[in-house]
């Protein structure tokens, strides 16, 4: 099972990845595919993600029993922490 969530994101790459996922709500796809799959959806999301951000959960053989992926100008990114992938929120930007 994957899951991939879309903010920003232009009609483009919504139309691709609604080709191979289900999108449950809008900018939330998911579906069920293998490993080499999810990595060709990971490039188009990142070939077309342009000023959008997005985020990819899957499962994976890890003590939290998932692994993710960010991309695009979004606030959290992942930090490992003693083999524990979690979120790191950076500080908003002054203006």
């Amino acid at each position: 099972m994957m899951v991939v969530v879309v903010s920003n994101a232009p009609p483009r790459l919504r139309g691709r990845l609604a080709a191979w996922l289900v999108e449950i709500r809008a900018g939330v796809y998911v579906g069920n595919y293998s490993a080499r799959t999810r990595e060709m959806i990971w490039e188009q999301v990142l070939g077309g993600i342009e000023a959008g951000d997005a985020v990819m959960v899957w499962k994976a053989p890890t003590d939290q029993g998932y692994d993710f992926r960010t991309a695009g100008q979004n606030r959290r990114t992942p930090v490992d922490f003693d083999g524990l992938k979690l979120v790191n929120f950076l500080a908003e930007r002054s203006t």
